[in-house]
């Protein structure tokens, strides 16, 4: 999960509607639920197995290919066929040079019906790099104290090897199916964006596997959008003649310090709409005896409703362009700003009433567990599968503090993640 998502909670509103709604989605009727006792057998043994070794590759975002190896040997060993199992190219049409495209495996089905989605993400962020899983008790933890343990998402993908596995060592009776492995979500969502449904045959179902909280089902996220602001200011000597110059911090200084003040900077409240923004990087400066020559910055802005969200990212524009005039040399000159923008993800919401949405509370709901509504305040791959005409729900498999050192996987929650993934795939 590349921004971090809100935190756990139960919108009285939303659970209210989970509560009371009929679905009347076209269809549903053909996708019955079974009752728990007639879900079929899971080995957590190995189900345990395969997601500790998958959090023992390294596999940082753009680095993804030992992971995809693993899974296609594991997929292979239990016998699907190797013709089913594919990589796209990815990896080639991303900002960051990667080593592996998109893990696609399709399976034609032994029963009729809807050809279902699963899905998760096989990158994780740097802070994980090195992690040495250790399992104490029903809780897997980094063995090393200055790495997280990247449980988002190798438990999405442990839960989705762990259902095909399950699917093709008892042989058990499946609609088709395809099992989606995606590159760089966290840098981006660049495998879920640059993926075409013809690519995944058309799925009717989709879940995706990341996200906390296994009673979770996430059916929206906020859209982003991402600034690349680079300052060209003016060098001079610091002590010899600094008023001939002009400084790129001065004017990025400037500009930050007036979104604050105007309240266009963390969170954004106007009236009823609301949003966020974030000056996340910024260097500049090669030495204090120089006026700063260029600063670079990164920036961020999110928000659910993407007019508002367009306006917060007007007023970052605004703020650069005026401190550009605000800052001059004792000769009149003037640094200059260029922004460059783009969307990372589009805002979506999934009807409660629709298919998958209602299947997946479904399976749930019948292992026991009481599913509630989410939208998230960050970006998804089920962003751009729902950009890509494929809407997915996304559901939790027990991950917590992701993307810092205190990151844990709750294995009770995983495993009811691989039971409920197994009911979605088959039933």
């Amino acid at each position: 999960m590349p921004h971090s998502t809100s935190t756990k909670k139960k919108p009285s509103r939303l659970t209210t509607q989970k509560n009371t709604t009929r679905t009347k989605t076209k269809g549903l009727s053909k996708c019955r639920t079974p009752a728990s006792s007639n879900i079929s057998k899971i080995d957590f043994t190995k189900a345990q197995k395969n997601v500790l070794d998958l959090l023992k590759i390294p596999g940082i975002s753009g680095q993804e290919k030992q992971v995809a190896e693993l899974i296609r040997k594991k997929l292979i060993d239990a016998g699907c066929p190797a013709s089913l199992i594919s990589f796209d190219q990815a990896h080639k049409k991303t900002p960051l040079k990667g080593n592996c495209g998109n893990l696609i495996v399709k399976l034609p089905g032994t029963q009729r019906g809807p050809r279902r989605l699963l899905m998760a993400h096989m990158d994780t962020v740097p802070v994980c790099e090195g992690t040495k899983p250790v399992v104490k008790g029903n809780v897997v933890k980094s063995g090393n104290p200055v790495t997280g343990l990247g449980a988002d998402d190798r438990s999405g993908c442990g839960v989705v090897l762990t259902t095909a596995l399950e699917i093709l060592g008892q042989k058990i009776d499946h609609p088709p199916i395809t099992f989606f492995f995606a590159i760089q979500e966290e840098v981006g969502l660049w495998g879920a964006r640059t993926v075409k449904a013809s690519d995944l045959g058309k799925p009717k179902l989709a879940f995706n596997f990341d996200g906390g909280d296994v009673d979770k089902l996430t059916i929206g996220a906020t859209g982003g959008e991402r600034l690349d602001i680079t300052i060209d200011g003016i060098p001079s000597h610091a002590g010899v003649a600094p008023e001939q110059g002009v400084s790129a911090i001065a004017i990025a200084s400037i500009a930050i310090a007036s979104l604050h003040q105007e309240g266009w900077h963390g969170l954004i409240e106007k009236g009823k709409k609301r949003g966020t923004s974030n000056i996340g990087v910024i260097h500049s400066g090669a030495a204090t005896n120089v006026v700063a020559e260029r600063a670079t910055i990164r920036a961020e802005a999110r928000g659910h409703d993407p007019s508002f969200r367009n306006k917060i990212v007007r007023a970052i524009e605004k703020a650069f362009d005026k401190a550009t005039q605000s800052v001059r040399s004792s000769n009149g000159r003037k640094g200059t700003v260029t922004i460059t923008k783009r969307l990372d993800y589009e805002a979506f919401r999934i009807p409660q009433t629709d298919l998958s949405v209602v299947t997946a509370r479904k399976a749930l709901e019948s292992i026991g567990h009481k599913p509630y509504y989410d939208v998230s305040n960050g970006g998804l791959d089920a962003n751009w599968m729902a950009a890509n005409g494929i809407p997915t729900v996304t559901l939790g498999c027990g991950q917590h503090d992701i993307h810092t050192t205190n990151e844990w996987l709750d294995l009770t929650a995983y495993k009811a993640a691989c039971r409920a993934a197994l009911m979605l795939a088959t039933s």
